[in-house]
């Protein structure tokens, strides 16, 4: 899949009929949402999207009330990784223009963490990019993760370092991370045409290593990458057979410098139906709209909590979010409270703490093995501001909305967004 290719053609065949009311219905009885009825809510058409986010927010409000789950990133480490992801902006060889430096300083992390924190966060993701950790970076995460929970001890930390080998995971859990973050990114038959350094099986085994080790399980996708609606569906379902605690639901944001710039194949009602169709296959389990939220759902991203009940607060990896403010009032406007801020939540919060597991690393590759580190902190490497996005005559428009690099927070001098 290249950045010029078009996206998949539309299937000239009528979808079957779809009734997101019954199908609320049956789901809410016991029924498991079938791969046909998986896609059939992706070919709906624009104009009943509506109704089914309608229906499937019986299922959200169900389960987790009218709460949202805040949580954080602190990027321990950025940039520098070997594996050639094709979407991602810390791949092998990118030259996108993003933020590069080794380990923070065990203190800045904390630090980090905590004005995420103050700004509402009840779980912080700890990520650092890279294939996987060594056991002394295990060992680095583990004393921040110490730090953090004796300065905060009520807030949950899940951890992104990539592949894990034999005890990693163990002692991730005895230092206390909650959860621990490896998405699958795409389904098993798509995969090789978004990475061919590392295997969907590799994935698969890291999940398992961290639920195994009773860490709670988080694992998501990302959408937008060239898939079909059938492979979308088989990723989800995937994810379910995996029994992920939570699961993260990335938009593609292009990167200039991968492979899969200026790569656009969702709109905001597409994306409404993925989110929409997550949920109905997976309705007590937490889903959080993650990177790529700005860009792609725009406007209706109060229209997304209807189905989904997480989000990141602020900023991502190495792309800036709206201002945490925003997220806040948006999540307010929209009716709903934060989980953790109202003790007297609504219905379905109990139900929402007991599953509080958090989607992390959008990217999907982080971890530290065969990496230059730094025990001083952050050595930054801080690229020239990228050109503005500018119209482009022969499309007869606007370019296509770009990611906005992130030039704050962790890995800067700037004040963090939080």
């Amino acid at each position: 899949m290249t950045a010029t290719q078009d996206a998949p053609a539309v299937d000239p065949r009528p979808a079957a009929a779809l009734d997101p009311e019954a199908l609320v219905d049956r789901i809410g009885a016991g029924h498991r949402l079938t791969a046909d009825e998986a896609v059939a809510v992706l070919d709906a058409p624009d104009a009943d999207t509506f109704r089914i986010v309608a229906a499937a927010s019986r299922l959200r409000e169900k389960h987790f009330g009218r709460t949202v789950k805040v949580n954080y990133l602190v990027s321990l480490k950025t940039g520098l990784c070997p594996e050639n992801c094709t979407y991602c902006s810390q791949r092998l060889g990118t030259e996108a223009e993003i933020l590069r430096y080794t380990w923070l300083k065990p203190e800045e992390a904390v630090r980090q963490a905590g004005l995420g924190i103050a700004g509402g966060a009840s779980r912080v993701c700890m990520v650092a990019s890279g294939t996987g950790p060594t056991d002394r970076d295990v060992d680095r995460v583990a004393g921040m993760v110490g730090d953090l929970k004796a300065q905060h001890p009520d807030v949950e930390v899940c951890a992104c370092l990539g592949f894990l080998k034999d005890g990693q995971a163990e002692k991730l859990k005895d230092a206390g991370v909650d959860a621990y973050n490896h998405n699958l990114n795409t389904a098993e038959s798509h995969y090789e045409s978004i990475c061919t350094s590392h295997t969907y099986e590799q994935r698969v085994d890291t999940v398992q290593r961290a639920g195994a080790a009773g860490l709670s399980s988080c694992s998501g996708l990302i959408a937008g990458m060239g898939e079909t609606h059938e492979q979308l569906v088989e990723a989800v379902l995937a994810l379910r057979d995996l029994d992920s605690d939570s699961i993260p639901v990335n938009f593609l944001m292009p990167f200039d410098g991968t492979p899969l710039q200026g790569h656009q194949q969702l709109t905001p009602l597409e994306c409404l139906r993925i989110l929409a169709m997550v949920r109905l296959a997976c309705p007590d389990k937490e889903l959080r709209i993650a990177g790529g939220r700005e860009m792609h759902l725009r406007s209706l991203q109060p229209v997304g909590l209807q189905v989904a009940n997480s989000i990141f607060l602020g900023d991502y990896l190495t792309s800036e979010g709206q201002d945490a403010e925003a997220d806040l009032a948006m999540i307010a406007d929209a009716g709903y409270t934060v989980l953790g801020a109202d003790t007297a939540a609504a219905p379905g919060a109990d139900d929402a703490a007991a599953s509080s597991s958090g989607g992390c690393c959008g990217s999907g590759g982080c971890g530290g093995e065969g990496e230059p580190t730094a025990e001083a902190g952050a050595d930054v490497v801080i690229p020239d501001e990228p050109t503005p996005d500018i119209a482009d005559p022969a499309a007869g428009g606007p370019a296509a909305p770009k990611p906005e690099l992130r030039r704050r927070g962790a890995g800067t001098d700037a004040p963090a967004n939080a």
